[in-house]
């Protein structure tokens, strides 16, 4: 597509989801692809942008590229009332901020059978700039790629930003201040042929309960000045491997506990009874800093194996 058919394509879109392009700039991917950079904003509040980076070969005219764009823009539009939109929460207790994503995919130079999409992540714990970063390269398989519409940002990035929470709950990202980038294989194991949906973590209520509580304590109480966040986002059920419905009823039972306060039916902030926890989430965080940090057998580094 020309830029021009690109870009009336993605603001029509936009538009009929309350949504509006304030600005693009041309980019490029790793492998040359010419792609356009959009700033996406609420159209009665334009302070808080996400990007939305597609590649020439788009092709907004095509019915199910046009349907997924739609719908991504539809979850975009409540994703942008959060205080930090481009942040996340992971079952580990660790709240990142998900950027510098390069997009589409492009294919591995290295002849592997894989398909790559670099990004950052950064620990966000309020209180300065964040220093703590994993850059990753999310490798996905060729025959992955055939449950994906297209290997575009609006269908992909879902899927990928759980696939990097998974992998740091895990143990396998380390959040540094500098280094290389870090790798996240995506294979066929996080998707299930046969109930056709992506699974990352097989979860009990009250293992929701307690993601759901870390997430408001940070995203809100902490990063969001109280601003109340999305509580029924379908990244965080696809992630959690719930129903919307068991995610409704986990929310309630925090309502109940008193340490919700909904804004709305689905948006939520903390009571004084949540941020009271703060040492349990603090220390929530460090542990989960310390898990993925590489170990190292101690013996073998005093030279005490036989070898």
């Amino acid at each position: 597509m020309t830029n021009e058919i690109l870009a009336s394509s993605v603001e029509a879109a936009a538009k009929s989801a309350g949504l509006m392009v304030v600005g693009s700039e041309p980019g490029e991917s790793v492998d040359g692809t010419k792609t356009t950079k959009f700033a996406v904003a609420a159209a009665d509040d334009t302070t808080r942008t996400l990007q939305l980076e597609l590649s020439e070969r788009f092709d907004g005219a095509r019915q199910e590229l046009a349907a997924g764009l739609g719908a991504y823009f539809e979850e975009l539009r409540k994703r942008l009332k959060n205080p930090r939109p481009d942040c996340y929460y992971t079952m580990l207790g660790l709240p990142l901020s998900f950027g510098r994503f390069e997009w589409p995919f492009h294919e591995s130079r290295s002849g592997a059978d894989t398909s790559l999409v670099h990004g950052e992540v950064r620990l966000e714990e309020g209180g300065g700039e964040a220093t703590l970063h994993a850059k990753v390269a999310v490798s996905m398989t060729l025959t992955f790629r055939e449950v994906v519409p297209a290997p575009e940002q609006p269908f992909a990035e879902g899927f990928i930003y759980n696939a990097v929470r998974k992998t740091m709950d895990q143990g396998q990202l380390e959040l540094v201040k500098s280094g290389n980038r870090q790798p996240v294989p995506l294979t066929t194991r996080y998707y299930s042929v046969k109930q056709q949906k992506f699974i990352f973590n097989d979860t009990t209520p009250e293992e929701r309960q307690q993601f759901l509580a870390g997430k408001v304590f940070w995203l809100s109480g902490v990063l969001g000045g109280g601003a109340p966040v999305w509580l029924e986002d379908p990244r965080d059920a696809q992630y959690l491997d719930c129903t919307p419905e068991e995610l409704q009823r986990d929310i309630q039972a925090l309502v109940v506990d008193g340490v919700v306060q909904l804004a709305s039916a689905d948006f939520g902030a903390p009571t004084a009874k949540l941020m009271a926890r703060e040492p349990e989430f603090r220390q929530m965080l460090k542990e989960g800093l310390d898990f993925t940090k590489p170990s190292f057998n101690e013996e073998m580094r005093a030279g005490l194996t036989n070898m």
